[in-house]
């Protein structure tokens, strides 16, 4: 077998509305047609997708509380990382820095889904 791509992720989402608004409006993906009749959205960057799949139930737990970074997330890349951590902050979100020192920082979607974000020059 060889793997040739990364196609997408999926995560668990709650409430879509919620979810969209934070995939959508606050992280600034692009939302693309998704062609299932279940709930959920697809958003993509790049040529990478995040497909938001609806579970009223889930109840995520992060596994280590202290440092996000050592839980499952998706990592993107940002331009400039104080701009992105001023934005979060203004919309409502908690941020915590990168513990390694690297030029990155870890917040949360809605749900508890874990975003990594890190600058690449």
């Amino acid at each position: 077998m060889r793997i040739t791509n990364y196609l997408h992720t999926a995560i668990l989402v709650a409430d879509l509305d919620r979810a969209e608004q934070f995939y959508g409006n606050v992280l600034g993906l692009s939302k693309i047609d998704r062609p299932l009749k279940y709930p959920g959205a697809w958003y993509e960057l790049g040529a990478i997708q995040v497909h938001l799949i609806v579970d009223a139930t889930i109840a995520l737990k992060l596994q280590n509380s202290q440092k996000w970074g050592r839980n499952p997330h998706l990592a993107m890349a940002v331009e400039n990382l104080e701009a992105a951590k001023a934005h979060l902050i203004a919309q409502g979100y908690e941020v915590q820095l990168s513990a390694s020192g690297r030029s990155a920082l870890f917040t949360q979607d809605p749900d508890g889904n874990v975003i990594e974000l890190t600058e690449v020059a």
